[in-house]
């Protein structure tokens, strides 16, 4: 008879650890769907037009479920800036010290995410969310640079003004000029901004 009650009580204590941990699981699916409504429709629109109920609609939730999981709206959308910026460093990221490559890949992120980061740009004086935004995504492009071409930095006297002119030869206003108004293709482009990047960094005889 004991046997029996202690095989019960062990069976409860299983099917409530299966529950919780399915309750957590789909907790964890729906903040994730609610967290990617945030950045999808960011690329979409400016983010003074995104209301709850449009997060809501696009994650397959209720306004009161994105409250109960993120608080407010200014929280919500904070968090997914930050995931949002993991994703882009994720994207951008690229071989140390390979010039062409960087090149490549920041064109193929800007031709993905170009226009939305202009959007932003354009709405930073008028929209408090868009300025930090914009104001972040700076100092990612920056430590994206110094990362990227390391060893042609290494030692420099000058790395700074190398720095802030490797920011500006590859800046989505760059690629903007080339691909946008230039009318270039992707490998034009790439051409353009590599030629850029080439006469900013030093040869190997001039470094000190």
């Amino acid at each position: 008879m004991l046997t029996y009650v202690n095989m019960k009580m062990a069976e409860v204590k299983l099917t409530r650890s299966y529950t919780m941990r399915a309750r957590a699981e789909s907790a964890t699916q729906t903040r994730k769907r609610i967290l990617d409504a945030v950045i999808a429709l960011s690329e979409e629109r400016l983010s003074v037009e995104i209301v709850l109920a449009d997060v809501a609609e696009r994650a397959g939730v209720s306004v009161q479920t994105v409250l109960r999981r993120f608080g407010s709206r200014q929280c919500l959308f904070e968090q997914a800036q930050a995931c949002r910026l993991a994703q882009v460093r994720a994207e951008r990221a690229t071989p140390v010290g390979d010039a062409a490559s960087a090149v490549r890949t920041i064109v193929a992120f800007y031709d993905r995410l170009g226009e939305w980061s202009l959007r932003l740009q354009a709405q930073e004086h008028s929209d408090e969310l868009s300025r930090r935004t914009v104001e972040l995504g700076r100092r990612v492009h920056r430590e994206w640079v110094e990362q990227a071409f390391t060893p042609q930095l290494a030692g420099r006297r000058d790395r700074e003004e190398l720095v802030d002119l490797l920011v500006v030869a590859t800046d989505v206003l760059t690629w903007k000029i080339l691909r946008r108004d230039g009318g270039m293709d992707r490998s034009t482009t790439c051409k353009r901004m590599l030629r850029l990047v080439r006469a900013v960094l030093p040869e190997p005889s001039e470094r000190s």
